[in-house]
């Protein structure tokens, strides 16, 4: 099982928890990385696909193709179309990873407009329709007009939203790994894999008690994940741990026909906030707070340390 499941199958608590469902979804693509190395971007990217293909684990990547210029245009373009023939699924996640509370309605929906040429001309080669958005930062709008007038041009423009009922903050675990790697420190990089998988096992647990507060059962959560070198090198790990939590990994449109995702949506604000948050608001039932944990505080530094972007 390795070392670092290993610490993580003592640590964790989650053995009693109830069979489920999950659908997986990465934002960010081509990838979420400091690397300006395209081979960095394509290693990871074969890491992460052939670790999902292993597992039959199904997943949805959000395409940001503001990014494609960033490195080698064609070369990222491969990287999507590797998801695609790999199986799996893409959607959008805006062209510019702006969000409304900045834009506003109108510049936004042109943003996601924007993002979805190279996207939706790949998934056509496959037969496939571009159908899921994804919002950045899970940020949704500020005011009632703003939200609202999003929602509107996404439905006229035949798209769902792709929300999120877990979250174990991949991203900030990720940049710190990249560094780590720039700089061939393995003890550090063992360090922070161990952990991320820790500390993800027990944000499932949390996440499956809160849906259990505001539906008494299990739900099909839906997973954000970003497409970075941690991921694709905790690959089995983490593979591991939706097994041992008894979670099965389905695609996003068939945790979506759970009923819990019926659940309207009446947050308006600045704030990200998943979708077990937004909901609770609208049931009024408390989710289990007093067990919620932020990532590890070093980890937290680690990251300001390197990238002040909070």
């Amino acid at each position: 099982m390795g070392l670092v499941m290993m610490s993580v199958a003592a640590g964790g608590s989650a053995a009693h928890a109830g069979s489920g469902k999950i659908a997986l979804t990465f934002d960010d693509l081509p990838a979420l990385t400091l690397s300006t190395d395209q081979s960095y971007v394509n290693d990871l990217t074969s890491r992460l696909l052939s670790g999902l293909k292993r597992h039959h684990l199904p997943a949805t990547g959000f395409v940001v193709e503001g990014k494609l210029d960033e490195l080698n245009r064609e070369a990222q373009i491969a990287v999507l179309r590797s998801w695609l023939e790999a199986g799996l699924d893409l959607g959008n996640h805006s062209f510019s990873h702006e969000s409304p509370n900045s834009l506003g309605a109108n510049a936004y929906v042109e943003d996601i407009a924007r993002g979805e040429p190279v996207t939706r001309a790949l998934l056509a080669e496959f037969h496939k329709t571009l159908a899921w958005y994804r919002f950045p930062y899970l940020e949704t709008g500020n005011t009632a007009a703003v939200k609202h007038a999003i929602e509107r041009w996404l439905i006229q423009h035949h798209y769902r939203i792709a929300p999120v009922t877990m979250n174990a903050d991949d991203w900030e675990f990720s940049e710190p790994y990249d560094d780590a790697v720039a700089q061939g420190d393995l003890r550090r990089q063992q360090r922070i894999k161990q952990q991320y998988l820790q500390y993800t096992d027990r944000m499932i647990n949390w996440y499956q008690k809160a849906a259990r507060a505001l539906f008494r059962r299990d739900i099909s959560y839906v997973m954000l994940l970003h497409a970075t070198r941690l991921d694709a090198d905790c690959i089995d790990d983490f593979a591991a741990l939706l097994k041992r939590h008894r979670l099965r990994g389905v695609t996003l449109a068939e945790a979506m026909r759970d009923p819990a995702y019926r659940t309207r949506d009446h947050y308006i604000g600045s704030d990200g906030i998943d979708w077990l948050e937004r909901w609770s608001l609208v049931s009024k039932r408390e989710l289990p707070w007093e067990s919620f944990e932020d990532p590890p505080k070093d980890i937290q530094a680690d990251y300001d340390r390197i990238d002040r972007d909070r």
